[in-house]
């Protein structure tokens, strides 16, 4: 695929170059909570600007039902890019309407926009050919030059990230070019030993990455909710655990292709329990117990993993040349449940391994938790990205971006 470098060589001054970021971040009350996928996109946006383009942002946020929701602006997003750039961006208030027009039609050189949330179109997310292409064919209109660097969207077959490149002369961005260069390192050159930490809800959602790592990994690590289908499938009482029962004939069939094909698979040996979810809004104490993971009681749920469990990992991963890491280990927006996903990223600080936080919640944990983002290898922007990378499938929105 071209890449940023080779568009700036050819010359931007006075073009209009639609950038596809990933803008979809988290809001409370209409404040945004962490700015870590705006800031992932200012390279690119910012290397635009000063090469003179007139540079439209576009992005999708949340999920509205292909209508305007205000609940769903880009509006925060647009002026906390303004003042990460340290400049004015020009905000519509549609996609592809009047006010799109006229606010790309005001744009002067260097000058940067963002146009409203792409997914208040329904074209953006259709299912339906047509109905796309007539989209990207209304916001290609708009643009000479697509530049995508979204990475958090490339799974979706989606107007703006599929179906627009078709429509221009179109660039791989500095944060897609990155991403894929790490992704690589995990896939096509890795160095061992390779140690991946799989956490998160469910178990389903990590099932086809784990399928493929099996073959590549050298260890993987399991916590989180998922973690406790694995217990069962070992035969331990889960109590009122989250738990997939329909997935434990898959668990089963993975805990035992990991012992024939020599890859270590470690659950926790210890967890901290408790009658109910905790209040994430409230976090007021809740005092859970710790307790052998063979032995939850019947009337508790696992919210973390214990501190034995958290000496393990950390050992596991000391000597590891290689570590993936995607879904918490426990409940880490509550104080009481963040300590073992907090032992794991400071297990990835402190190996002298290429280490890649991939992105989502696991993103989130390490801002959330006041880490240093660079003392992290590469920290995603695109969880559920760089999960169907890594188990093998061809993203849409990098297959569009190839020449």
């Amino acid at each position: 695929m071209k890449t940023i470098d080779e568009l700036l060589a050819e010359g931007v001054d006075g073009k209009r170059v639609f950038v596809r970021a990933d803008l979809n971040v988290p809001l409370a009350d209409g404040r945004i909570t962490d700015d870590g996928r705006i800031r992932a996109v200012l390279p690119t946006v910012k290397a635009l600007a000063d090469a003179g383009a007139k540079v439209i942002v576009a992005s999708h946020l949340g999920r509205p039902k292909g209508a305007p929701d205000p609940a769903f602006s880009l509006l925060p997003a647009a002026e906390r890019l303004g003042e990460l750039l340290g400049t004015p961006v020009a905000f519509a208030e549609d996609t592809v309407g009047p006010a799109a027009q006229a606010t790309v039609d005001g744009l002067r050189p260097g000058q940067v926009a963002v146009i409203e949330n792409l997914r208040f179109n329904p074209g953006e997310t259709s299912k339906d050919d047509g109905a796309r292409g007539e989209f990207a064919d209304r916001l290609a209109a708009l643009a000479d030059v697509y530049v995508g660097d979204g990475f958090g969207a490339v799974h979706r077959q989606h107007a703006s990230v599929y179906d627009l490149p078709a429509r221009l002369p179109h660039y791989a961005g500095y944060l897609i070019a990155t991403e894929v260069g790490v992704l690589q390192k995990l896939t096509d050159d890795v160095k061992r030993p390779y140690a991946v930490v799989l956490g998160g809800a469910k178990v389903s959602d990590k099932l086809a990455v784990i399928d493929q790592l099996l073959g590549k990994a050298d260890r993987l690590l399991i916590g989180g909710g998922m973690a406790y289908t694995f217990l069962k499938a070992k035969g331990y009482e889960v109590g009122i655990s989250l738990l997939q029962e329909d997935q434990l004939p898959a668990v089963t069939e993975y805990i035992e292709r990991a012992e024939k094909q020599g890859v270590e698979l470690l659950l926790p040996v210890d967890v901290l329990v408790a009658p109910a979810f905790p209040d994430l809004k409230e976090k007021a104490p809740t005092h859970p117990d710790t307790v052998a993971a063979d032995a939850i009681p019947a009337d508790r749920l696992g919210l973390d993993i214990g501190p034995e469990t958290c000496n393990l990992y950390a050992s596991k991963l000391a000597d590891a040349a290689t570590v993936f890491w995607n879904g918490p280990m426990g409940v880490f927006e509550h104080p009481d449940y963040a300590e073992g996903t907090k032992a794991v990223a400071q297990a990835l600080v402190d190996t002298p391994g290429f280490t890649v936080v991939g992105g989502g919640d696991s993103a989130a944990a390490v801002r959330t938790l006041g880490f240093d983002e660079s003392a992290f290898g590469h920290i995603s922007t695109g969880g559920g990205a760089s999960l169907e990378y890594l188990e093998g499938k061809t993203l849409p929105g990098l297959a569009a971006l190839e020449d």
